[in-house]
Parts: structure tokens; C-alpha cells; sequence
């Protein structure tokens, strides 16, 4: 099977005055279609690089990146954008919502942008927000909704249509217990059902939904567990999963 995302050898070098931080450090890891791979780590472990580095948005300084199995290019902006049209939906930790369109506009944008018509665009929007729980905010624009409402929006954002990989990079730090479960249960119905989906969080309640964890410190990867259970909830082992972070992070 060909990876939905493969990253390989991978290393993010910043040059920050006389100083250099290696965000990521030889970073390998793939996620499968019909998998959902959580990312743990303490505040500038890597994790949001990580993501940045998966959807084309920061060149890494060593290795290669691939999607779908296809080598991504990383001079080729029109390739990358056209990946994160079309086979890959993202949730940003800034989320990126355009202030002058309504929710639904917003999660519409990405497959309008691809050339579908307005009509099926639109309706594959409100779809997405009602999974998100958020069709009630189809009709308001961003500036009108609280920061765990504009969360709904951008995850809903990054599930419309039928995109193959998902990034969402702690896409429930502004919700509350049960709402952040009850969007990381539906990103884990949607890999179940033949998606790949990457989610940073630092919460480990939210990651036991996860295939596998996977967990990152100083831009390594430093651990990684996780198994199926028989009645589709996966476990993590007897050893269990690291103690939770704050959400911010590099």
C-alpha cells in the first residue's frame, strides 16, 4: 500500500541570527489511508513543523516528502497548492479563515477553487459543517464566531469532500472536553472509512482515539505505540501514552 504521507529522512533547519534551531530532526514517518496517526510532544518539540513541512507550506533543510507517493517538488508552489485542494485538507493552529466570507463559504472555497460547480460545492460544505458540528454558523462569517466556533469551521474546512489526507494540527484546543472528542471521534470514523489523517494535539485522552501515537522532542521522534482493538476503539499498549503538554508548540 502506498502511504497517503511519507515523509523521509526529514530535517527543518531555522537560522535565527546567530543561532540555528533544528525544528526537525531525520524525521521518518507514513501514514496509511484508513489510519489515524496521532503527534504527541512537549511546547517546540516539532509538531507544528511537522505539519508545515506535510502540506508544503516550509521546505525542509534534509529529506523528502511525498503524497500519495508522488515526490513533492518543494520549488513548485502550483504543485503544492494544488495538493491541498485536492488530496489533502489542513487545520492550521491560526486556522486561516477568510474574514469576508461565511462559514460556509469558507469550507466551500477549497473545492470552488478546484473547479466544482457552486452549487455542489456548497452543498458538500454544509454537509461538512453538520459533521463538524457547526452547521448552524453556515450563514456567519468568521469575526462573528467564537475561536472553538472558527475551529468547527476549519475542520470542517479540511473534511469537505472527498480529499484523501488530512492535517489538523491541534484542531480542538478551543473547545471543550466534549467537543474536542467528539471531532477527533469523527476524524477517526473518517480514516476508518478509507481516509489518512495526521493530528497533532496535546491531549492524550484525544490521542487514544489514534492507530498509532507517535511522539516528537526536540524534532526527533522518540517513541511511537499503538494496536488495534477488536471493537474498533483503538488501545496503546500497557505502556500507555505520555503525559499531556500545553497546546502551544512550534
Amino acid at each position: 500500500m502506498i502511504p497517503a504521507l511519507q515523509l523521509d529522512a526529514v530535517s527543518c533547519r531555522y537560522e535565527r541570527g546567530p543561532r540555528a534551531v533544528m525544528a526537525l530532526d531525520d524525521v521518518s514517518l507514513a501514514v496509511d489511508v484508513g489510519e489515524l496517526v496521532a503527534v504527541m510532544g512537549p511546547s517546540g518539540s516539532g509538531k507544528s513543523t511537522l505539519v508545515h513541512v506535510s502540506c508544503g507550506l516550509v521546505r525542509p533543510s534534509l529529506g523528502a516528502v511525498r503524497v500519495g507517493g508522488q515526490s513533492a517538488p518543494f520549488k513548485a508552489r502550483q504543485w503544492w497548492a494544488e495538493r491541498r485542494r485536492r488530496d489533502m485538507g489542513v487545520v492550521h493552529q491560526r486556522l486561516n479563515l477568510v474574514p469576508g466570507l461565511t462559514a460556509v463559504e469558507n469550507v466551500a472555497l477549497p473545492l470552488e477553487l478546484d473547479g466544482w460547480r457552486k452549487t455542489d460545492a456548497r452543498a458538500a460544505a454544509n454537509h461538512a459543517l453538520e459533521e463538524a458540528g457547526a452547521a448552524d454558523l453556515a450563514g456567519l462569517q468568521s469575526p462573528d464566531l467564537s475561536l472553538g466556533e472558527q475551529q468547527r469551521v476549519a475542520v470542517a474546512r479540511a473534511i469537505v469532500g472527498d480529499r484523501p489526507l488530512v492535517l489538523a494540527d491541534e484542531p480542538t484546543a478551543a473547545l471543550d472536553s466534549v467537543g474536542a472528542e467528539s471531532i477527533v471521534q469523527r476524524l477517526a470514523d473518517l480514516a476508518h472509512v478509507g481516509r489518512a489523517v495526521l493530528l497533532v494535539t496535546h491531549d492524550s485522552r484525544l490521542a487514544s482515539w489514534a492507530d498509532r501515537v507517535v511522539v516528537l522532542r526536540d524534532g526527533r521522534v522518540v517513541d511511537a505505540v499503538g494496536a488495534h482493538l477488536a471493537d474498533g476503539r483503538p488501545t496503546l499498549g500497557a505502556r500507555g501514552l505520555p503525559a499531556p503538554w500545553p497546546a502551544t508548540g512550534r
